[in-house]
């Protein structure tokens, strides 16, 4: 299997720029490696994502109809780039997408930034297009075996027991809210806070589901990622609702801690400081600590 680097993610672009009859990206500046390689390609004022494997065609796909439905309902969200078809790049199988850059951000975003964003889009009636099911566990085999040879086989094993063990208890969750579209990710690394105010990024977990989806990944946040009390706090108010509260918080936290420690893996190959990060989390899991810091990748 061909990693998937920074190096091959260049490849990767500069091959859809061409499709695309965009510029060459030259030194196109990385923001992010991880499902995706998100690079800014500077002149003209685009960002590209470039996915990590060809499976993820209907998923990229799906996020540039989403994109174009969410903005039409006057929620603020990145907007993809008009002067291409709606329809991802396919650079030797992995789909490409380019989207508008936007303006600098004049201040980092808070989990606050989020509340306003998730009310709009809790409000929304279901998209002409179907979402699917926000399945947090799909992807884990996928994850776990690109990092074959990488990780301890039996750490891999405690991740398979517990995605079974919490697929089948997501089942039975009764919940609180109203299901509907949800973001699927929602924390504040999703959302710039430009000149005219939040606006919501990363639309590829777009989804029908629980509402809950996205009010425990920053509860998550606050035990495992540093996100301060006050911060959680502030943002529950302005939704107006704490999920810590729901008697399924514990199930669907769970969920998302197992999906967490196992995308680790699949950067374990290529990077020491995520196979340690990788194995910090998996050890947690085992000793049942929930509050032990773990750190984004």
């Amino acid at each position: 299997m061909i990693p998937f680097d920074e190096g091959r993610a260049r490849l990767l672009l500069a091959h859809a720029c061409e499709s695309a009859g965009l510029p060459g990206p030259g030194d196109a500046r990385l923001i992010a490696l991880g499902e995706n390689a998100v690079f800014d390609l500077g002149d003209p004022a685009v960002v590209a994502k470039v996915a990590r494997g060809p499976e993820l065609y209907d998923r990229a796909h799906r996020e540039l109809t989403v994109a174009h439905w969410l903005a039409g309902q006057g929620v603020p969200v990145v907007r993809p780039y008009e002067a291409l078809a709606a329809e991802p790049q396919l650079s030797h199988g992995h789909p490409v997408t380019f989207w508008h850059r936007l303006a600098p951000a004049v201040r980092p975003a808070r989990p606050v930034d989020l509340a306003p964003l998730l009310r709009a889009l809790h409000r929304l009636p279901l998209p002409p297009v179907p979402l699917g099911r926000r399945d947090l566990l799909a992807p884990v085999e996928r994850w776990l075996a690109s990092a074959e040879g990488q990780v301890d086989p039996a750490d891999v094993a405690f991740l398979r027991h517990r995605r079974d063990a919490f697929a089948a208890a997501l089942e039975d969750l009764v919940p609180r809210l109203h299901p509907g579209v949800v973001h699927g990710d929602a924390l504040p690394r999703n959302v710039h806070v430009g000149p005219d105010g939040p606006v919501l990024l990363d639309l590829e977990f777009v989804a029908d589901d629980l509402r809950e989806h996205d009010l425990v990944v920053l509860a998550l946040s606050q035990d495992r990622y540093g996100v301060p009390a006050e911060e959680y706090r502030a943002f529950t108010e302005a939704y107006g609702w704490d999920v810590r509260e729901w008697p399924g918080f514990t199930v669907l936290r769970g969920a998302r801690e197992t999906a967490s420690a196992s995308w680790v893996a699949q950067q374990a190959a290529s990077s020491p400081a995520a196979l340690a990060e990788f194995r910090r989390r998996v050890a947690s899991l085992r000793d049942g600590d929930t509050g032990v810091r773990w750190y984004p990748f």
